[in-house]
């Protein structure tokens, strides 16, 4: 369960949140942490969030942002606001790690999403990338559709596949949320 001051580091990207106020504390108005990304972590995959707005604001080192297919360097100093809907990634290019403050409004099940993302890492059930498996993935999309969607395949797609890979999924003992990534 995320509370104030809580860190999670996730061992395949080197990216590690700490968590500063939580749903909990903020009433479901907003998340805020603070993330530090490695020297010359990966891009991940483009997403978008449907009903959440993010705010960074980049506290130490550079912050390489692809929005709406463009791409821009933030410095120390530098803010970002992300509306919902808009795709977008980011990830450190530079040879120093990079600290970024970052809050999502409303808050909603953010910090679990980032819960079980990071807790199946640490597990090794990740790939390099940071995804689990497509049968993982097809739990968890369906979960956390109102906080996260990938852009590929469209929307409409991942949920006609999604669903159809659903039992599978369970069958073969995977969960959409595992309550020690919780704890």
């Amino acid at each position: 369960m995320a509370v104030q001051n809580k860190i999670i580091s996730n061992p395949q990207t080197g990216q590690e949140i700490r968590f500063l106020q939580t749903s909990k504390d903020t009433n479901g108005q907003f998340l805020e942490m603070e993330t530090t990304y490695r020297a010359h972590s990966n891009e991940p995959v483009p997403h978008y969030h449907p009903f959440q707005r993010e705010d960074f604001r980049v506290l130490a080192g550079e912050l390489s942002v692809r929005i709406a297919g463009q791409l821009k360097v933030l410095q120390a100093g530098d803010t970002l606001h992300i509306p919902a809907n808009t795709v977008h990634s980011m990830w450190n290019n530079s040879d120093n790690q990079t600290v970024v403050h970052w809050k999502v409004q409303p808050a909603m099940n953010t910090e679990h999403l980032l819960e079980m993302g990071i807790g199946l890492a640490r597990d090794g059930k990740t790939k390099a990338n940071g995804m689990p498996n497509i049968l993982q993935i097809a739990l968890m999309a369906n979960k956390y559709a109102r906080e996260y969607r990938l852009i590929k395949p469209p929307f409409f797609v991942q949920k006609v596949v999604f669903l159809l890979l659903t039992p599978f999924a369970y069958l073969l003992g995977y969960r959409p949320t595992y309550s020690k990534y919780l704890d």
